[in-house]
């Protein structure tokens, strides 16, 4: 189910990584006009996914969750599956790319 709340409080990367089946991964900030401009073809894309679970991590400096992750730009939507990335999108705003990245979290 699509999350609409960046969560503040950091969940382990060891958390992350012990999770099976498919889970979005999104880091950004509620403030971020980036983030906001992803929401819609976000929602667009999750449609067709509505079992997948969003995790919703604000990031910024001193958070080591999205350090862990390399994550440089928000949002950065990273596509888990097992625990592992098998896609990763930096900024995006076509609900088709964000489709193809959750068909390869669901194969």
């Amino acid at each position: 189910m699509m999350n609409d709340t960046y969560c503040v409080a950091q969940m382990a990367r060891a958390e992350i990584d012990a999770l099976t089946g498919p889970a979005l991964l999104e880091f950004g900030t509620g403030w971020c006009g980036h983030c906001r401009a992803t929401q819609a073809p976000l929602a667009a894309a999750f449609a067709q996914y509505p079992g997948v679970p969003h995790l919703r991590m604000e990031d910024g400096p001193g958070r080591a969750l999205g350090r862990s992750f390399r994550v440089k730009l928000w949002p950065t939507l990273i596509f888990l599956k097992d625990g592992q990335e098998v896609a990763r999108l930096v900024r995006p705003l076509d609900s088709a790319e964000i489709a193809t990245a959750f068909a390869l979290m669901a194969a």
